[in-house]
């Protein structure tokens, strides 16, 4: 962790903290240096104060068989990286000091009289004024970062080869879908259901397991002497099948499934949410360790969304051990660490939600308005169906009667116009008998209509009672 520190007429006082967590590959510590840095150190001066000086904290327990001294001497190196790099922006390292086992040692100083080679023991917690005002306020005690860490790392039990096994199977047969672009909606829409459920699950296991007689958690798994907090953990591990942590963990790898998982940040939805992520965050056993980079990263942000930095801050730092490159864990981490306020995010998470809704709505509207068009276009096309040969074959005598009873109004018209002939004259064609003898309607043309009289003329020709070309 950096702290920044300001002296301000005279006076020096605290500002920005940047905190990350240590990577396991020495590899990485060059990198991380200049991004925690770099961020401290920026989002300082965007605030409007440049840091005076900065104090770096490394703080790691000891691995199985090595003294708190060892770990000193193997984080050597990572100390000076981060001085060096502090010293690239203008910003001197004015003590780094290693925290191990209880005992902190200083990089700075060389004197044994006042940093002894075997460390200095640090006070004993509870003890110091601070704690007692809080204890009198009747704050509540929020426990190490180690019982932190322990809600979210992955499981080293028995119960791991299983969930290992169930990764691979949905692996197999989840994978595929998800690079697939007409399936890999549906495998969202499937996912996100299903952590719905699962949280329901949740919420209401937490009220059966307040009621007098039920623990929620099995005798034999030892909860009655664990914490709350675990045996809260433990209750919800019981709750969440081997197959579906699977289907959740590998579902969330989809960054838009992701994005929509993000929203549930506040009110009911957020506990229920908050204790799904962990809960799948421990499930990332074996290989799949790096799917634990989504999982973590969302709880860190409902974390931070509800208030609560230091679990944020830790599982946020996770997620950046499980995976460094995980751009959402390291853009989050940095805005908590600068102090920024998560209601920007939740604003824009929020209108996402929205308009995502209101997407949805008009295009069901849209489906149903078609629907009901189609049904009213198959209705009203039955009863000519259902007229069958005698339906259509009146079709075209109708359309006939129509352009005859519409000629002699237009022939009409035109013996209105000035310069057409009077009745009686050549324009007006003489009644023809038919066969059976009875006279036929006059049909009127017009004077000069070479083509329609010759192809009268040559309709008559050869009918009964007509003559070769009768005008």
């Amino acid at each position: 962790m950096l702290a920044a520190l300001h002296d301000r007429d005279g006076r020096g006082r605290f500002g920005g903290r940047a905190r990350l967590g240590i990577p396991g590959n020495a590899d990485d510590w060059a990198s991380v240096a200049r991004q925690l840095t770099e961020g401290l150190v920026k989002g300082s001066e965007r605030r409007g104060a440049l840091p005076e000086s900065i104090v770096a904290f490394l703080c790691q327990d000891p691995k199985d068989g090595e003294s708190a001294r060892e770990v000193m001497e193997r984080l050597r190196p990572l100390a000076q990286l981060l001085r060096t790099a502090c010293g690239a922006l203008d910003v001197p390292v004015i003590e780094a000091l290693c925290i191990s086992d209880g005992r902190f040692w200083s990089y700075c100083c060389p004197s044994e009289q006042c940093c002894p080679s075997d460390g200095t023991p640090m006070g004993l917690p509870g003890t110091s004024v601070l704690a007692a005002a809080a204890t009198y306020a009747g704050l509540q005690i929020r426990g190490s970062l180690r019982e932190f860490r322990a809600r979210l790392i992955p499981w080293e039990t028995a119960a791991a080869l299983e969930q290992e096994s169930a990764l691979n199977a949905v692996s197999m047969a989840l994978i595929p879908r998800i690079l697939d672009d007409e399936s890999r909606t549906v495998v969202a829409t499937e996912t996100l259901d299903l952590a719905h459920r699962v949280m329901r699950r949740f919420a209401d296991s937490t009220s059966a397991a307040g009621a007098p007689g039920v623990s929620g958690v099995s005798a034999v798994s030892g909860a009655a002497s664990v914490s709350g907090a675990l045996s809260a953990d433990l209750r919800d591990d019981e709750l969440l099948c081997h197959d579906e942590a699977a289907t959740l963990i590998l579902g969330l790898q989809d960054r838009t499934t992701r994005d929509r998982a993000a929203e549930w940040m506040e009110g009911d939805e957020a506990g229920p949410a908050l204790r799904l992520w962990r809960a799948l965050a421990r499930r990332c056993v074996g290989p799949y360790g790096e799917h634990a980079a989504a999982p973590l990263t969302l709880a860190g942000w409902v974390a931070w969304s509800s208030g609560d930095e230091l679990e944020a801050r830790e599982a946020l730092a996770m997620a950046l051990g499980a995976d460094p490159g995980y751009l959402f864990a390291r853009l989050l981490h940095q805005a908590c660490n600068e102090g920024l306020d998560p209601e920007s995010i939740r604003r824009c998470l929020r209108k996402e939600r929205v308009d995502r809704a209101g997407a949805e709505m008009i295009a069901s509207s849209a489906s149903s308005a078609s629907s009901a068009s189609s049904a009213s276009s198959a209705s009203s096309a039955s009863p000519g169906d259902a007229g069958g040969a005698s339906g259509a074959a009146s079709t075209p005598s109708t359309r006939v009667a129509s352009r005859r009873r519409r000629k002699p109004r237009s022939t009409g018209n035109a013996e209105s116009r000035p310069g057409s002939r009077p009745s009686g004259t050549a324009g007006t064609r003489r009644p023809r008998s038919t066969a059976d003898g009875s006279p036929a309607s006059e049909v009127p043309t017009r004077a000069g209509d070479g083509t329609g009289g010759g192809t009268r003329s040559r309709r008559g020709a050869g009918r009964p009672g007509t003559k070769q070309g009768e005008t």
